[in-house]
Protein backbone atom coordinates (compact mmCIF):
# COMPACT_ATOMS: atom_id res chain seq x y z
CA UNK A 1 0.00 0.00 0.00
CA UNK A 2 1.19 3.52 -0.73
CA UNK A 3 1.86 6.16 1.86
CA UNK A 4 -0.40 9.17 2.16
CA UNK A 5 -1.31 12.10 4.35
CA UNK A 6 -3.78 10.70 6.86
CA UNK A 7 -5.76 13.90 7.03
CA UNK A 8 -7.15 13.45 3.55
CA UNK A 9 -7.36 9.80 2.48
CA UNK A 10 -7.56 6.13 3.42
CA UNK A 11 -9.98 6.46 6.34
CA UNK A 12 -12.24 3.75 7.67
CA UNK A 13 -15.90 3.89 6.72
CA UNK A 14 -17.39 6.22 9.31
CA UNK A 15 -20.66 4.32 9.18
CA UNK A 16 -18.81 1.50 10.91
CA UNK A 17 -18.09 3.50 14.06
CA UNK A 18 -19.79 1.58 16.86
CA UNK A 19 -19.49 4.19 19.59
CA UNK A 20 -20.17 7.91 19.44
CA UNK A 21 -17.77 10.71 20.23
CA UNK A 22 -17.04 11.27 23.87
CA UNK A 23 -17.10 14.70 25.42
CA UNK A 24 -13.56 14.31 26.77
CA UNK A 25 -10.80 16.37 25.21
CA UNK A 26 -7.49 14.50 25.06
CA UNK A 27 -4.03 15.46 23.91
CA UNK A 28 -2.75 13.63 20.86
CA UNK A 29 0.02 11.95 22.87
CA UNK A 30 -2.55 10.56 25.30
CA UNK A 31 -4.70 9.39 22.39
CA UNK A 32 -1.71 7.42 21.06
CA UNK A 33 -1.11 5.78 24.43
CA UNK A 34 -4.78 4.97 24.97
CA UNK A 35 -5.09 3.50 21.50
CA UNK A 36 -1.97 1.37 21.98
CA UNK A 37 -3.44 -0.03 25.19
CA UNK A 38 -6.76 -0.61 23.40
CA UNK A 39 -4.82 -2.65 20.81
CA UNK A 40 -3.42 -4.88 23.55
CA UNK A 41 0.09 -3.40 23.62
CA UNK A 42 1.89 -4.16 26.88
CA UNK A 43 5.48 -3.89 25.60
CA UNK A 44 7.22 -1.28 23.46
CA UNK A 45 10.74 -0.48 22.34
CA UNK A 46 12.15 2.92 21.48
CA UNK A 47 14.44 5.86 21.98
CA UNK A 48 13.65 9.31 23.29
CA UNK A 49 14.09 12.57 21.37
CA UNK A 50 12.87 16.14 21.34
CA UNK A 51 9.71 15.89 19.27
CA UNK A 52 8.45 12.73 21.03
CA UNK A 53 8.78 14.25 24.52
CA UNK A 54 4.98 14.72 24.79
CA UNK A 55 4.46 11.04 23.97
CA UNK A 56 7.13 9.83 26.41
CA UNK A 57 5.64 12.05 29.12
CA UNK A 58 2.32 10.21 28.70
CA UNK A 59 4.09 6.84 28.61
CA UNK A 60 5.59 7.64 32.04
CA UNK A 61 2.38 6.54 33.80
CA UNK A 62 1.20 4.00 31.21
CA UNK A 63 0.93 0.26 32.05
CA UNK A 64 3.37 -0.56 29.25
CA UNK A 65 6.76 -2.21 29.65
CA UNK A 66 9.13 0.06 27.76
CA UNK A 67 12.56 -1.17 26.64
CA UNK A 68 15.20 1.45 25.80
CA UNK A 69 17.77 0.18 23.27
CA UNK A 70 21.18 1.77 22.79
CA UNK A 71 20.34 2.59 19.15
CA UNK A 72 17.08 2.89 17.24
CA UNK A 73 18.10 0.14 14.81
CA UNK A 74 18.48 -2.22 17.76
CA UNK A 75 15.05 -1.18 19.04
CA UNK A 76 13.43 -1.94 15.70
CA UNK A 77 15.08 -5.39 15.58
CA UNK A 78 13.86 -6.00 19.14
CA UNK A 79 10.29 -5.13 18.16
CA UNK A 80 10.61 -7.35 15.08
CA UNK A 81 11.86 -10.36 17.08
CA UNK A 82 9.26 -9.73 19.79
CA UNK A 83 6.62 -10.04 17.06
CA UNK A 84 8.17 -13.21 15.61
CA UNK A 85 8.47 -14.90 19.01
CA UNK A 86 5.05 -13.89 20.35
CA UNK A 87 2.86 -13.67 17.25
CA UNK A 88 1.80 -10.17 18.35
CA UNK A 89 2.52 -6.81 16.71
CA UNK A 90 5.86 -5.31 17.71
CA UNK A 91 5.90 -1.57 18.47
CA UNK A 92 8.86 0.81 18.22
CA UNK A 93 9.08 4.58 18.77
CA UNK A 94 11.71 7.02 17.48
CA UNK A 95 12.15 10.75 17.25
CA UNK A 96 12.32 12.76 14.03
CA UNK A 97 15.22 13.05 11.61
CA UNK A 98 18.15 10.78 12.52
CA UNK A 99 16.09 8.81 15.02
CA UNK A 100 13.49 7.91 12.42
CA UNK A 101 16.17 7.26 9.80
CA UNK A 102 17.87 4.80 12.13
CA UNK A 103 14.76 2.61 11.88
CA UNK A 104 15.24 2.06 8.14
CA UNK A 105 17.31 -1.14 8.35
CA UNK A 106 14.95 -2.64 10.91
CA UNK A 107 11.85 -1.78 8.88
CA UNK A 108 13.38 -3.22 5.70
CA UNK A 109 14.25 -6.40 7.62
CA UNK A 110 10.65 -6.73 8.84
CA UNK A 111 9.26 -5.96 5.39
CA UNK A 112 11.29 -8.66 3.65
CA UNK A 113 10.31 -11.27 6.25
CA UNK A 114 6.63 -10.24 6.60
CA UNK A 115 6.81 -9.23 10.26
CA UNK A 116 4.03 -7.12 11.84
CA UNK A 117 5.67 -4.01 13.32
CA UNK A 118 4.14 -0.60 14.01
CA UNK A 119 6.64 2.25 14.11
CA UNK A 120 5.57 5.59 15.56
CA UNK A 121 7.91 8.43 14.70
CA UNK A 122 7.90 12.03 15.81
CA UNK A 123 8.03 14.84 13.28
CA UNK A 124 8.69 18.56 13.36
CA UNK A 125 5.73 20.93 13.68
CA UNK A 126 3.39 20.84 10.69
CA UNK A 127 4.13 24.44 9.68
CA UNK A 128 7.86 23.58 9.46
CA UNK A 129 7.49 20.50 7.27
CA UNK A 130 9.37 21.00 4.02
CA UNK A 131 11.51 23.86 5.38
CA UNK A 132 14.58 21.79 6.28
CA UNK A 133 13.87 22.34 9.95
CA UNK A 134 16.21 20.99 12.62
CA UNK A 135 16.03 17.18 12.67
CA UNK A 136 13.48 17.06 9.87
CA UNK A 137 13.44 14.10 7.49
CA UNK A 138 10.75 12.97 5.07
CA UNK A 139 10.46 9.61 6.77
CA UNK A 140 7.27 8.62 4.94
CA UNK A 141 9.05 9.22 1.64
CA UNK A 142 12.18 7.42 2.82
CA UNK A 143 10.30 4.35 4.07
CA UNK A 144 7.66 4.07 1.36
CA UNK A 145 9.42 1.12 -0.37
CA UNK A 146 10.15 -0.72 2.89
CA UNK A 147 6.80 -0.51 4.69
CA UNK A 148 3.48 -2.13 3.94
CA UNK A 149 1.84 1.26 4.57
CA UNK A 150 2.88 4.59 6.03
CA UNK A 151 1.42 8.02 6.58
CA UNK A 152 1.86 11.35 8.32
CA UNK A 153 -0.97 12.54 10.57
CA UNK A 154 -1.80 16.22 10.04
CA UNK A 155 -5.04 16.41 12.01
CA UNK A 156 -5.38 15.24 15.60
CA UNK A 157 -8.94 14.12 14.81
CA UNK A 158 -7.41 11.39 12.60
CA UNK A 159 -4.91 10.13 15.15
CA UNK A 160 -6.79 7.34 16.96
CA UNK A 161 -8.23 5.97 13.74
CA UNK A 162 -4.83 6.01 12.06
CA UNK A 163 -3.12 4.08 14.86
CA UNK A 164 -5.92 1.48 14.80
CA UNK A 165 -5.56 1.16 11.05
CA UNK A 166 -1.80 0.73 11.45
CA UNK A 167 -2.29 -2.31 13.68
CA UNK A 168 -4.95 -3.75 11.42
CA UNK A 169 -2.86 -3.39 8.26
CA UNK A 170 0.34 -4.62 9.92
CA UNK A 171 -1.24 -7.81 11.25
CA UNK A 172 -3.67 -8.88 8.51
CA UNK A 173 -3.08 -10.49 5.14
CA UNK A 174 0.63 -10.78 4.51
CA UNK A 175 1.94 -8.98 7.61
CA UNK A 176 4.46 -6.19 7.44
CA UNK A 177 5.71 -2.99 9.05
CA UNK A 178 3.56 0.15 9.16
CA UNK A 179 4.90 3.60 10.04
CA UNK A 180 2.85 6.45 11.50
CA UNK A 181 4.58 9.85 11.52
CA UNK A 182 3.20 12.32 14.09
CA UNK A 183 4.23 16.01 14.13
CA UNK A 184 4.87 17.33 17.63
CA UNK A 185 2.03 19.87 17.44
CA UNK A 186 -0.38 16.97 16.79
CA UNK A 187 0.92 15.28 19.95
CA UNK A 188 -0.07 18.30 22.06
CA UNK A 189 -3.26 19.28 20.20
CA UNK A 190 -6.53 18.22 21.85
CA UNK A 191 -9.69 16.72 20.44
CA UNK A 192 -12.69 14.60 21.30
CA UNK A 193 -11.99 10.89 21.12
CA UNK A 194 -14.03 8.24 19.39
CA UNK A 195 -14.77 4.66 20.36
CA UNK A 196 -13.64 1.40 18.74
CA UNK A 197 -13.90 1.22 14.98
CA UNK A 198 -14.67 -1.79 12.82
CA UNK A 199 -12.08 -1.67 10.06
CA UNK A 200 -13.44 -1.11 6.57
CA UNK A 201 -10.59 0.17 4.45
CA UNK A 202 -11.44 0.93 0.81
CA UNK A 203 -9.11 -0.95 -1.48
CA UNK A 204 -7.74 -3.20 1.26
CA UNK A 205 -9.30 -6.64 1.18
CA UNK A 206 -7.76 -9.79 2.63
CA UNK A 207 -8.79 -13.11 1.11
CA UNK A 208 -8.49 -15.88 3.71
CA UNK A 209 -10.60 -18.75 2.38
CA UNK A 210 -9.07 -20.51 -0.59
CA UNK A 211 -11.17 -21.40 -3.60
CA UNK A 212 -12.79 -24.78 -2.91
CA UNK A 213 -12.40 -25.96 -6.50
CA UNK A 214 -8.70 -25.14 -6.53
CA UNK A 215 -8.18 -26.89 -3.19
CA UNK A 216 -9.80 -30.01 -4.65
CA UNK A 217 -7.52 -29.74 -7.68
CA UNK A 218 -4.52 -29.61 -5.36
CA UNK A 219 -5.72 -32.70 -3.47
CA UNK A 220 -6.15 -34.64 -6.73
CA UNK A 221 -2.63 -33.76 -7.84
CA UNK A 222 -1.20 -34.84 -4.47
CA UNK A 223 -3.14 -38.10 -4.56
CA UNK A 224 -1.78 -39.09 -7.96
CA UNK A 225 1.80 -37.81 -7.57
CA UNK A 226 4.60 -40.38 -7.44
CA UNK A 227 7.38 -38.06 -6.24
CA UNK A 228 5.82 -35.07 -4.44
CA UNK A 229 7.57 -32.58 -2.14
CA UNK A 230 6.06 -30.08 0.29
CA UNK A 231 8.09 -26.85 0.18
CA UNK A 232 7.29 -24.76 3.26
CA UNK A 233 8.12 -21.15 4.06
CA UNK A 234 7.73 -18.77 6.97
CA UNK A 235 4.14 -18.07 5.98
CA UNK A 236 3.08 -21.32 7.66
CA UNK A 237 4.53 -20.07 10.95
CA UNK A 238 2.95 -16.63 10.53
CA UNK A 239 -0.42 -18.31 9.93
CA UNK A 240 -0.02 -20.59 12.97
CA UNK A 241 -0.60 -23.46 10.58
CA UNK A 242 2.08 -25.93 11.71
CA UNK A 243 -0.42 -28.47 13.05
CA UNK A 244 -2.41 -28.38 9.83
CA UNK A 245 0.82 -28.78 7.85
CA UNK A 246 1.80 -31.82 9.90
CA UNK A 247 -1.65 -33.33 9.40
CA UNK A 248 -1.43 -32.97 5.61
CA UNK A 249 2.14 -34.32 5.47
CA UNK A 250 1.28 -37.34 7.62
CA UNK A 251 -2.02 -38.20 5.96
CA UNK A 252 -0.69 -37.89 2.40
CA UNK A 253 2.80 -39.17 3.37
CA UNK A 254 4.75 -36.27 1.89
CA UNK A 255 8.42 -35.36 2.35
CA UNK A 256 8.76 -31.82 3.74
CA UNK A 257 11.51 -29.31 3.08
CA UNK A 258 11.56 -25.79 4.48
CA UNK A 259 13.16 -22.46 3.84
CA UNK A 260 15.37 -20.85 6.48
CA UNK A 261 12.38 -18.97 7.91
CA UNK A 262 10.23 -22.07 7.66
CA UNK A 263 12.47 -24.06 10.04
CA UNK A 264 10.42 -25.15 13.03
CA UNK A 265 7.17 -25.33 11.09
CA UNK A 266 7.75 -29.08 10.78
CA UNK A 267 9.56 -31.14 13.42
CA UNK A 268 12.94 -32.02 11.94
CA UNK A 269 13.08 -35.26 13.92
CA UNK A 270 10.19 -36.67 11.89
CA UNK A 271 11.13 -39.11 9.09
CA UNK A 272 9.37 -37.03 6.43
CA UNK A 273 11.63 -34.05 7.10
CA UNK A 274 14.10 -33.07 4.38
CA UNK A 275 15.44 -30.18 6.48
CA UNK A 276 16.28 -26.90 4.71
CA UNK A 277 16.69 -26.51 0.96
CA UNK A 278 18.52 -23.93 -1.12
CA UNK A 279 21.99 -22.44 -1.51
CA UNK A 280 23.27 -23.95 1.75
CA UNK A 281 20.44 -26.40 2.24
CA UNK A 282 20.59 -30.16 2.45
CA UNK A 283 21.77 -31.92 -0.68
CA UNK A 284 18.94 -34.44 -0.29
CA UNK A 285 16.38 -31.63 -0.16
CA UNK A 286 17.78 -30.01 -3.29
CA UNK A 287 17.90 -33.29 -5.18
CA UNK A 288 14.34 -34.11 -4.14
CA UNK A 289 13.08 -30.77 -5.43
CA UNK A 290 14.93 -31.20 -8.71
CA UNK A 291 13.51 -34.69 -9.26
CA UNK A 292 9.99 -34.28 -7.86
CA UNK A 293 6.93 -34.48 -10.09
CA UNK A 294 4.82 -32.24 -7.83
CA UNK A 295 6.01 -29.31 -5.71
CA UNK A 296 3.51 -27.93 -3.20
CA UNK A 297 4.71 -24.53 -1.98
CA UNK A 298 3.00 -23.23 1.15
CA UNK A 299 3.73 -19.76 2.52
CA UNK A 300 6.96 -19.48 0.54
CA UNK A 301 7.98 -16.97 -2.12
CA UNK A 302 10.53 -18.81 -4.30
CA UNK A 303 13.45 -16.66 -3.17
CA UNK A 304 16.59 -16.80 -5.31
CA UNK A 305 18.55 -18.42 -2.45
CA UNK A 306 16.02 -21.26 -2.62
CA UNK A 307 15.56 -21.70 -6.35
CA UNK A 308 19.07 -21.28 -7.70
CA UNK A 309 18.95 -20.93 -11.49
CA UNK A 310 15.28 -20.22 -12.16
CA UNK A 311 15.12 -21.84 -15.59
CA UNK A 312 16.40 -25.10 -14.14
CA UNK A 313 14.31 -25.11 -10.94
CA UNK A 314 12.14 -28.21 -10.38
CA UNK A 315 12.17 -28.98 -14.11
CA UNK A 316 9.87 -32.01 -13.97
CA UNK A 317 7.35 -30.71 -11.47
CA UNK A 318 3.85 -29.39 -11.63
CA UNK A 319 3.88 -26.49 -9.18
CA UNK A 320 1.19 -25.58 -6.65
CA UNK A 321 1.44 -22.34 -4.68
CA UNK A 322 -0.61 -21.63 -1.54
CA UNK A 323 -0.13 -18.08 -0.29
CA UNK A 324 -2.16 -15.24 1.23
CA UNK A 325 -0.40 -12.68 -0.99
CA UNK A 326 -1.73 -12.85 -4.56
CA UNK A 327 1.18 -10.72 -5.80
CA UNK A 328 3.57 -13.55 -4.88
CA UNK A 329 1.84 -16.06 -7.12
CA UNK A 330 3.88 -16.66 -10.31
CA UNK A 331 6.11 -13.70 -9.42
CA UNK A 332 9.34 -15.70 -9.69
CA UNK A 333 8.25 -19.17 -10.80
CA UNK A 334 5.32 -20.05 -13.04
CA UNK A 335 2.59 -21.77 -11.02
CA UNK A 336 0.20 -24.40 -12.36
CA UNK A 337 -2.39 -24.25 -9.55
CA UNK A 338 -2.56 -21.13 -7.37
CA UNK A 339 -4.56 -21.03 -4.14
CA UNK A 340 -4.83 -17.61 -2.51
CA UNK A 341 -5.75 -17.54 1.15
CA UNK A 342 -4.73 -18.25 4.72
CA UNK A 343 -2.47 -21.31 4.98
CA UNK A 344 -4.17 -22.53 8.16
CA UNK A 345 -7.62 -22.52 6.58
CA UNK A 346 -6.47 -24.00 3.27
CA UNK A 347 -4.41 -26.81 4.83
CA UNK A 348 -7.31 -27.68 7.15
CA UNK A 349 -9.54 -28.03 4.10
CA UNK A 350 -6.89 -29.92 2.14
CA UNK A 351 -6.33 -32.59 4.80
CA UNK A 352 -9.91 -33.75 4.35
CA UNK A 353 -9.31 -34.58 0.69
CA UNK A 354 -5.80 -36.03 0.50
CA UNK A 355 -5.14 -39.76 0.63
CA UNK A 356 -2.31 -41.84 2.05
CA UNK A 357 0.15 -43.30 -0.46
CA UNK A 358 3.24 -45.19 0.69
CA UNK A 359 5.53 -44.06 -2.16
CA UNK A 360 8.21 -46.61 -1.24
CA UNK A 361 10.48 -45.95 -4.21
CA UNK A 362 10.47 -42.19 -3.64
CA UNK A 363 11.28 -42.41 0.06
CA UNK A 364 13.93 -45.05 -0.64
CA UNK A 365 15.65 -42.68 -3.06
CA UNK A 366 15.48 -39.86 -0.52
CA UNK A 367 16.97 -42.15 2.15
CA UNK A 368 19.89 -42.96 -0.16
CA UNK A 369 20.60 -39.23 -0.65
CA UNK A 370 20.40 -38.67 3.11
CA UNK A 371 22.91 -41.46 3.77
CA UNK A 372 25.29 -40.27 1.06
CA UNK A 373 25.22 -36.50 1.67
CA UNK A 374 24.39 -35.67 5.30
CA UNK A 375 25.31 -32.37 6.90
CA UNK A 376 28.75 -33.23 8.24
CA UNK A 377 32.25 -31.95 9.08
CA UNK A 378 35.62 -33.21 10.26
CA UNK A 379 34.78 -34.45 13.75
CA UNK A 380 38.37 -35.59 14.33
CA UNK A 381 39.78 -32.10 13.97
CA UNK A 382 41.76 -30.81 16.94
CA UNK A 383 40.55 -27.25 16.31
CA UNK A 384 37.09 -25.99 17.29
CA UNK A 385 34.75 -26.59 14.39
CA UNK A 386 31.74 -24.25 14.39
CA UNK A 387 29.43 -27.13 13.49
CA UNK A 388 30.56 -28.93 16.64
CA UNK A 389 29.74 -25.87 18.75
CA UNK A 390 26.20 -25.73 17.33
CA UNK A 391 25.71 -29.48 17.78
CA UNK A 392 26.79 -29.22 21.42
CA UNK A 393 24.46 -26.26 22.01
CA UNK A 394 21.63 -28.34 20.57
CA UNK A 395 22.57 -31.41 22.62
CA UNK A 396 22.97 -29.59 25.92
CA UNK A 397 19.73 -27.60 25.47
CA UNK A 398 17.92 -30.74 24.24
CA UNK A 399 16.86 -28.75 21.19
CA UNK A 400 14.48 -26.62 23.24
CA UNK A 401 16.06 -23.16 23.04
CA UNK A 402 14.83 -20.24 20.99
CA UNK A 403 17.70 -19.49 18.61
CA UNK A 404 18.42 -16.10 17.07
CA UNK A 405 21.27 -15.52 14.64
CA UNK A 406 23.36 -12.93 12.94
CA UNK A 407 23.83 -13.31 9.20
CA UNK A 408 26.47 -15.28 7.33
CA UNK A 409 28.20 -18.55 8.09
CA UNK A 410 26.97 -18.56 11.69
CA UNK A 411 23.39 -18.38 10.44
CA UNK A 412 23.84 -21.30 8.05
CA UNK A 413 25.62 -23.50 10.62
CA UNK A 414 22.80 -22.79 13.09
CA UNK A 415 20.23 -23.74 10.45
CA UNK A 416 22.10 -26.91 9.50
CA UNK A 417 23.13 -28.28 12.90
CA UNK A 418 20.50 -27.14 15.40
CA UNK A 419 17.37 -29.30 15.18
CA UNK A 420 14.15 -27.31 15.31
CA UNK A 421 10.92 -28.94 16.43
CA UNK A 422 8.41 -26.13 16.88
CA UNK A 423 7.36 -22.86 15.21
CA UNK A 424 8.81 -19.51 16.34
CA UNK A 425 11.93 -21.30 17.57
CA UNK A 426 14.34 -19.84 14.98
CA UNK A 427 14.42 -16.05 14.66
CA UNK A 428 16.69 -14.85 11.89
CA UNK A 429 16.86 -12.24 9.14
CA UNK A 430 16.10 -14.10 5.93
CA UNK A 431 15.20 -11.80 3.06
CA UNK A 432 17.36 -8.76 3.84
CA UNK A 433 20.19 -10.70 5.48
CA UNK A 434 20.82 -8.07 8.15
CA UNK A 435 24.11 -8.36 9.99
CA UNK A 436 23.77 -7.20 13.60
CA UNK A 437 20.29 -8.70 13.93
CA UNK A 438 21.11 -11.55 16.31
CA UNK A 439 21.75 -9.76 19.62
CA UNK A 440 18.82 -7.30 19.59
CA UNK A 441 16.61 -10.12 18.26
CA UNK A 442 17.55 -12.22 21.28
CA UNK A 443 16.51 -9.35 23.53
CA UNK A 444 13.15 -8.98 21.78
CA UNK A 445 12.53 -12.73 21.91
CA UNK A 446 13.44 -12.89 25.61
CA UNK A 447 11.03 -10.04 26.39
CA UNK A 448 8.31 -11.92 24.50
CA UNK A 449 9.13 -15.26 26.15
CA UNK A 450 10.59 -14.49 29.60
CA UNK A 451 10.61 -18.14 30.71
CA UNK A 452 12.35 -19.41 27.57
CA UNK A 453 16.04 -20.07 27.04
CA UNK A 454 17.12 -17.67 24.29
CA UNK A 455 20.49 -18.11 22.57
CA UNK A 456 22.01 -15.90 19.89
CA UNK A 457 24.34 -17.94 17.67
CA UNK A 458 26.29 -15.08 16.17
CA UNK A 459 29.27 -14.28 14.02
CA UNK A 460 31.95 -11.94 15.24
CA UNK A 461 31.34 -9.34 12.53
CA UNK A 462 27.57 -9.45 13.07
CA UNK A 463 28.02 -9.11 16.82
CA UNK A 464 30.37 -6.14 16.34
CA UNK A 465 27.59 -4.14 14.70
CA UNK A 466 25.16 -4.06 17.64
CA UNK A 467 27.20 -5.32 20.62
CA UNK A 468 26.31 -2.31 22.79
CA UNK A 469 22.76 -3.69 23.02
CA UNK A 470 24.21 -6.18 25.49
CA UNK A 471 23.86 -3.37 28.02
CA UNK A 472 20.13 -3.26 27.24
CA UNK A 473 19.88 -6.92 28.25
CA UNK A 474 21.85 -6.27 31.44
CA UNK A 475 19.77 -3.23 32.37
CA UNK A 476 16.52 -5.15 31.91
CA UNK A 477 17.81 -8.34 33.60
CA UNK A 478 17.24 -10.43 30.49
CA UNK A 479 19.30 -13.66 30.76
CA UNK A 480 20.06 -14.01 27.05
CA UNK A 481 23.03 -16.10 25.93
CA UNK A 482 25.33 -15.13 23.07
CA UNK A 483 27.58 -17.71 21.40
CA UNK A 484 30.05 -16.00 19.06
CA UNK A 485 31.54 -18.21 16.35
CA UNK A 486 34.68 -16.11 16.16
CA UNK A 487 36.97 -16.69 13.18
CA UNK A 488 38.09 -13.08 12.75
CA UNK A 489 36.58 -12.92 9.28
CA UNK A 490 33.39 -11.75 7.70
CA UNK A 491 32.99 -15.47 7.20
CA UNK A 492 30.64 -15.90 4.26
CA UNK A 493 32.33 -13.10 2.33
CA UNK A 494 35.71 -14.71 3.01
CA UNK A 495 34.34 -18.05 1.74
CA UNK A 496 33.31 -16.40 -1.52
CA UNK A 497 36.71 -14.72 -1.77
CA UNK A 498 38.35 -18.12 -1.32
CA UNK A 499 36.20 -19.84 -3.91
CA UNK A 500 35.76 -17.11 -6.54
CA UNK A 501 38.49 -14.50 -5.95
CA UNK A 502 41.60 -16.67 -5.60
CA UNK A 503 41.81 -16.20 -1.82
CA UNK A 504 42.33 -12.47 -2.13
CA UNK A 505 40.86 -11.62 1.27
CA UNK A 506 40.29 -7.94 0.62
CA UNK A 507 39.02 -6.20 3.80
CA UNK A 508 37.14 -9.26 5.07
CA UNK A 509 39.30 -9.50 8.19
CA UNK A 510 39.02 -7.19 11.19
CA UNK A 511 40.80 -7.46 14.50
CA UNK A 512 38.28 -8.17 17.23
CA UNK A 513 38.23 -7.08 20.86
CA UNK A 514 38.36 -9.49 23.77
CA UNK A 515 34.65 -10.29 23.78
CA UNK A 516 34.67 -11.73 27.28
CA UNK A 517 36.20 -8.49 28.57
CA UNK A 518 33.66 -6.43 26.60
CA UNK A 519 30.83 -8.49 28.10
CA UNK A 520 32.16 -7.97 31.63
CA UNK A 521 32.56 -4.22 31.00
CA UNK A 522 28.91 -4.04 29.95
CA UNK A 523 27.79 -5.93 33.06
CA UNK A 524 27.36 -9.39 31.54
CA UNK A 525 29.30 -12.61 32.07
CA UNK A 526 32.14 -13.24 29.63
CA UNK A 527 33.66 -16.63 28.77
CA UNK A 528 36.39 -17.49 26.26
CA UNK A 529 36.70 -21.00 24.78
CA UNK A 530 39.78 -21.68 22.65
CA UNK A 531 40.19 -25.45 23.08
CA UNK A 532 37.93 -28.10 21.57
CA UNK A 533 37.77 -30.05 24.82
CA UNK A 534 36.40 -27.02 26.64
CA UNK A 535 33.41 -26.49 24.34
CA UNK A 536 30.88 -28.54 26.38
CA UNK A 537 32.23 -27.06 29.63
CA UNK A 538 31.85 -23.51 28.30
CA UNK A 539 28.28 -24.14 27.16
CA UNK A 540 27.33 -25.71 30.50
CA UNK A 541 28.79 -22.75 32.37
CA UNK A 542 26.83 -20.39 30.10
CA UNK A 543 23.60 -22.28 30.69
CA UNK A 544 24.16 -22.19 34.44
CA UNK A 545 24.35 -18.40 34.54
CA UNK A 546 21.13 -16.50 35.29
CA UNK A 547 22.44 -13.29 33.70
CA UNK A 548 23.28 -12.18 30.16
CA UNK A 549 26.31 -14.20 29.07
CA UNK A 550 28.69 -14.08 26.10
CA UNK A 551 30.83 -17.05 25.08
CA UNK A 552 33.62 -16.35 22.60
CA UNK A 553 34.34 -19.57 20.70
CA UNK A 554 37.65 -19.26 18.82
CA UNK A 555 36.73 -21.46 15.86
CA UNK A 556 38.60 -22.81 12.83
CA UNK A 557 39.46 -19.67 10.90
CA UNK A 558 38.82 -20.83 7.33
CA UNK A 559 36.02 -23.35 7.76
CA UNK A 560 33.43 -23.29 4.96
CA UNK A 561 29.69 -23.95 4.80
CA UNK A 562 28.83 -26.98 2.69
CA UNK A 563 27.02 -27.74 0.50
CA UNK A 564 26.88 -24.58 -1.57
CA UNK A 565 24.99 -23.80 -4.76
CA UNK A 566 27.08 -21.15 -6.53
CA UNK A 567 25.26 -18.11 -7.91
CA UNK A 568 23.69 -18.85 -11.28
CA UNK A 569 23.77 -22.63 -10.83
CA UNK A 570 20.83 -24.99 -10.41
CA UNK A 571 20.01 -26.73 -7.13
CA UNK A 572 21.63 -29.99 -8.22
CA UNK A 573 24.93 -28.26 -9.07
CA UNK A 574 26.29 -28.12 -5.53
CA UNK A 575 29.89 -27.59 -4.48
CA UNK A 576 31.27 -29.50 -1.51
CA UNK A 577 29.40 -32.77 -2.07
CA UNK A 578 32.66 -34.68 -2.26
CA UNK A 579 33.61 -33.27 1.13
CA UNK A 580 30.26 -34.26 2.68
CA UNK A 581 30.39 -37.71 1.08
CA UNK A 582 33.90 -38.33 2.42
CA UNK A 583 32.75 -37.51 5.96
CA UNK A 584 29.41 -39.36 5.81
Amino acid sequence: MKSKSCSSAGSADQSSIKAGLSTTLKAGAQIIVDTLIEQGVDTMFGYLGGVVLPLFDRLYDAPINFINPRHEQGGCHMADAYARASGKVGVVVATSGPGACNLVTGLATAMMDSVPVVAITGQVRTELIGNDAFQEADITGITRPITKYNCIVKDVEDLARTVREAFYIASTGRPGPVLVDVPVDIEVARCKTDGPVEMKLPGYRVRTKGNARQISMVAKEINKAQQPVLYVGGGVIIANASEELRAVAEKAHLPVTTTLLGLGSYDQSRPESLDMLGMHGAAYANYAVQECDLLIAVGARFDDRVTGKLKAFAPNAKIIHIDIDPSSISKNVRVDIPVVGDAKIILAALVKEVEYHERKRWFKKIAEWKNKFPFSYDRDSTTIKPQYVVEEICRLTEGRAIITTGVGQNQMWAAQFYRFSRPRQLISSGGLGTMGYGLPAAIGAQVAKPEALVIDIDGDHSFNMTMTELRTAVENKLPIKVCILNNGYMGMVRQWQELFYNKRYSKSYLSNPDYAAVAEALGAVGITVDKKGDVPKGIKKMLGVARPCVVDFRIEREENVWPMVPAGKSLNEMDGLDILESMA
